[in-house]
């Protein structure tokens, strides 16, 4: 039994005192969350910040993006170490803003991955398709193809350390959410490609849902037998909101 994963994903959002007041709300909901794992990806400048007002909880914390490289003159990056050394556990890698906004290739979404993974971190890797790739037939070649960059330079073992989150990219922030049934559907497809290598880890590893899961949405996504949780957006800025969906994660 794969056990849910609700990771929330702040974006560029988020002031000192929002972000006490947010980890307050959510802590003090926590009780209630009974079977799901629950972590936040937040802005580099505030993990100081995060690891302290999440020290003896159970929630998890890391970072939205890192660079290949451990150090040197790359002004404006941050690496692994830099990650750990604050207590980091997941990293996102290829969210889809990183992909269309900064040009990350797959190439640069799998030098990525492999850094964190092999630096301990746990990899949230982003895969997903745009509205246009859907509606032309491709979803399923690019959902592929962004699994394989991956797989091709990891193996599949590097899978078993990792989750991944499904992003249809024209369902982040627009309000749109795919489906449960669309959900499900490639899901099921991506788990179907991993079993192809290995159905042991296709079995065992987390796939959440990145598209606009909110309070309203959350049980009736989460009920379905691929997703296992969700890399929650606006609504993870909420308290309510997030450990609503945390709690349809029970």
């Amino acid at each position: 039994m794969r056990q849910p994963i609700i990771a929330g994903n702040w974006k560029m959002n988020g002031s000192r005192k929002s972000i006490k007041a947010l980890l307050d709300g959510i802590k003090a909901g926590m009780s209630n969350v009974k079977s799901a794992q629950v972590a936040v990806c937040v802005p580099s400048i505030y993990i100081a910040d995060v690891a302290e007002q999440l020290k003896g909880t159970n929630i998890g914390f890391g970072g939205q993006n890192v660079n290949t490289e451990e150090k040197g003159a790359f002004t404006g990056e941050i690496s692994t170490s830099m990650l750990l050394d604050f207590g980091c556990k997941y990293v996102l890698v290829g969210h889809s803003e990183r992909r269309s906004l900064y040009g990350e290739s797959d190439a640069v979404v799998a030098a990525k991955f492999a850094v964190a993974r092999k630096a301990g971190l746990t990899p949230i890797l982003c895969i997903g398709e745009t509205l246009e790739e859907r509606e032309n037939g491709t979803m399923e070649a690019v959902v592929a193809r962004q699994l394989d960059a991956v797989i091709d330079i990891e193996g599949i073992e590097s899978i078993a350390d990792c989750v991944i989150a499904y992003e249809p990219v024209w369902a982040i922030g627009t309000g749109k959410t795919a489906s449960p049934q669309q959900a499900q559907d490639v899901h099921a497809f991506i788990r179907s490609k991993l079993a192809e290598k290995s159905a042991d880890i296709a079995e065992k590893v987390q796939i959440q849902y990145g598209g606009s899961m909110n309070a309203g949405n959350a049980a009736e996504l989460l009920s379905q037998p691929d997703i296992d949780g969700g890399l929650i957006g606006g609504a993870s800025l909420v308290a309510e909101d997030f450990l609503t969906i945390c709690k349809a994660a029970n």
